[in-house]
């Protein structure tokens, strides 16, 4: 059984960043999937997407999922 326990004192995209990071280092199996809400620490904002620049940059909680080899999906908005 795994314990992983990881407080942070602000929501935000670096914590957010670091956890997935941390919870790779912590886990011996691949992690496939990752489901998230619409918040602003794991995805642009709606209006932002899907503009040429965040399809380049892409977020940086994306950019962790990618590092990892993990799809980001996002939930429905409003629809936690």
């Amino acid at each position: 059984m795994l314990d992983l326990v990881i407080q942070y004192h602000k929501a935000n995209t670096v914590t957010a960043r670091a956890f997935v990071d941390a919870l790779v280092a912590a886990v011996s199996y691949k992690i496939e999937i990752v489901l998230t809400d619409n918040g602003i620490q794991f995805a642009d904002l709606p209006k932002n997407r899907s503009g040429p620049t965040a399809m380049w940059r892409r977020h940086p909680f994306d950019r962790a999922c990618l590092t990892h080899g993990i799809e980001h999906r996002l939930t429905k908005p409003r629809h936690p």
